[in-house]
């Protein structure tokens, strides 16, 4: 167990110099402490690049091999997790078990806290084996302490499974998580305004790593042509309109056209593309789609 020594040295616990009688600021120059901190969260992830292009070569490597992503935290750094594994169906088109965010106290710990959830190692492990995580799947920890027990539980198990293994911080990591971590992410953002609140730099560093993780290894699969996202399913009026905007784009058609091929396609874009693009059915798309891995750009490159 941490000690109250140990845990008063973590710099996410320390006290920030520069918000030092905050209380006292007028808002405007509370609001600027922000920008700054904002600056600085930014800085600390670019910092950490190669370490992020580490995790995404990896995370990449699991789906191509039918593979998982998993993301287990407690408290925000939880709740982060699980929110980008929930946005990947809907952006992606992705089934929901190829990102899933676990949080420390289960669903109701995303609306409340869960005291004390954190703290226990075995519910760490214990949610890797629920979950059935196999040397197949990545699984990233992510703890803004690099302490988090059930993070580190969850880790050391995933690692005895055989999965690969990312633990996300914003403090130095203990050598003694090299055992069973392939790589680490630690963007080092500073003591926060409101001390301890890691919700701040921390939590916004979270999210910018979370966001490449899951987007640049979704494009590196397939998901995205160009910069658009083929892959979306136009499940409502917003996501119809995008979609037909998207196979526009792609093609040139008018939005009839567009919108009348995608609804033969039964609202997938990419299929849509495809149809338009080789002059096919619904059902043959699919199968050129599958012939190349599900590559909108291979197929159209492929005269």
């Amino acid at each position: 167990m941490t000690t109250q020594d140990e845990l008063s040295k973590l710099i996410t616990e320390q006290r920030n110099p520069c918000s030092i009688d905050v209380d006292l600021k007028s808002t405007a120059e509370i609001v600027q402490l922000f920008h700054e901190g904002d600056h600085q969260a930014i800085a600390a992830v670019e910092a950490e690049s190669t370490s992020i292009t580490q995790g995404v070569e990896l995370i990449t490597v699991a789906f191509q091999r039918g593979g998982r992503l998993f993301y287990i935290g407690a408290g925000t750094s939880g709740r982060l997790g699980v929110l980008d594994a929930s946005e990947c169906p809907p952006t992606f088109s992705t089934h929901p078990s190829l990102v899933q965010g676990i949080i420390a106290g289960g669903d109701r710990a995303l609306r409340r806290s869960v005291e004390g959830a954190e703290d226990e190692t075995e519910a760490g492990a214990e949610a890797i084996r629920f979950y059935g995580v196999t040397a197949q799947d990545v699984v990233v920890g992510i703890a803004s302490s690099g302490r988090t027990p059930y993070v580190i539980g969850a880790l050391e198990e995933a690692h005895r499974i055989g999965a690969k293994t990312i633990l996300l911080c914003c403090t130095p990591p203990a050598d003694s998580l090299k055992a069973f971590v392939d790589v680490f992410i630690a963007p080092i953002v500073g003591p926060e305004i409101i001390t301890g609140s890691t919700r701040l730099k921390a939590g916004t560093a979270t999210k910018l790593v979370l966001n490449m993780l899951t987007t640049i290894s979704m494009i590196k699969i397939g998901k995205v042509y160009n910069n658009l996202m083929v892959d979306i399913q136009s499940s409502n009026e917003k996501l119809i309109a995008r979609g037909t905007r998207i196979i526009m784009d792609v093609t040139g058609v008018n939005y009839d056209t567009a919108r009348q091929a995608l609804e033969r396609a039964e609202g997938s874009a990419k299929v849509a593309i495809v149809m338009l693009a080789k002059g096919m059915n619904r059902a043959e798309a699919i199968v050129l789609l599958e012939k190349h891995d599900g590559f909108l750009r291979r197929v159209l490159d492929d005269i």
